[in-house]
This record gives C-alpha cells, sequence and structure tokens, in this order.
C-alpha cells in the first residue's frame, strides 16, 4: 500500500511579488527550495494564510538569500504582496517507509529567511 505524506513545506512566508503576466509558477528563494528539499519543476501546494485561497503551481528558482517568493501567472491572481503562505510538497511511500520518513519543515521570518 501507498500513502501520501508532505515530503517539506515552507511555512508562513510572505509573498513578495506577484506577475500575473509571467508564464506560470511560484518562484521561491534557492535557499528555501534546498532547506525544504523541493526540486525545480515539483508540483507544490500553495495555502494563502490571509485568504483562504488554496491551489497548485510547480517551483523556480530565485536567486538565493533574496528572500522572494514571487506568483506568477494565474497564480497571481490568488495572493497579493504580503500575504502569508504556506508551501507544500508531497511524496508518495510505501507504508514502512512512511513510518520512518521526517518531513523538512521551514520556518521563516518577516523577511523569508530560514529561522
Amino acid at each position: 500500500m501507498h500513502v501520501t505524506l508532505m515530503k517539506g513545506k515552507i511555512h508562513r512566508a510572505r509573498v513578495t511579488e506577484a506577475d500575473l503576466h509571467y508564464e506560470g509558477s511560484i518562484s521561491i528563494d534557492r535557499t528555501l527550495i534546498d532547506a525544504a528539499g523541493f526540486l525545480i519543476n515539483e508540483r507544490v501546494d500553495i495555502y494563502n494564510i490571509d485568504t483562504g485561497a488554496r491551489f497548485s503551481t510547480y517551483v523556480i528558482e530565485a536567486p538565493a538569500g533574496s528572500g522572494i517568493i514571487g506568483l506568477n501567472g494565474a497564480a497571481a491572481r490568488l495572493a497579493m504582496m504580503g500575504d502569508k503562505v504556506i508551501i507544500v510538497a508531497y511524496a508518495n511511500f510505501e507504508e514502512a517507509e512512511a513510518r520512518q520518513f521526517q518531513p523538512r519543515v521551514v520556518l521563516v521570518n518577516e523577511k523569508n529567511q530560514k529561522l
């Protein structure tokens, strides 16, 4: 049997950019991508704490240390600059592996710097 678990998340990041005319995705500071264990082009779910909006997109890289959390394309309509979001990736595991797995949880400050 397979189960789906949270693989990693960035908790309470602030949206720093919203570009409706960009091709689509979420730009994430490379430091945070690595800390959360995300892959470039990996599907992530975004949960907007301020509005309750929930949507999916894929990860693209923003410069390390920039603090950028940028929503692009259609996703830019679902959050405004300053909104707090939770960014989550999930993975499928065999039940035995799932019992041992520990997700990566990244907490950030107001400038999207890892705590």
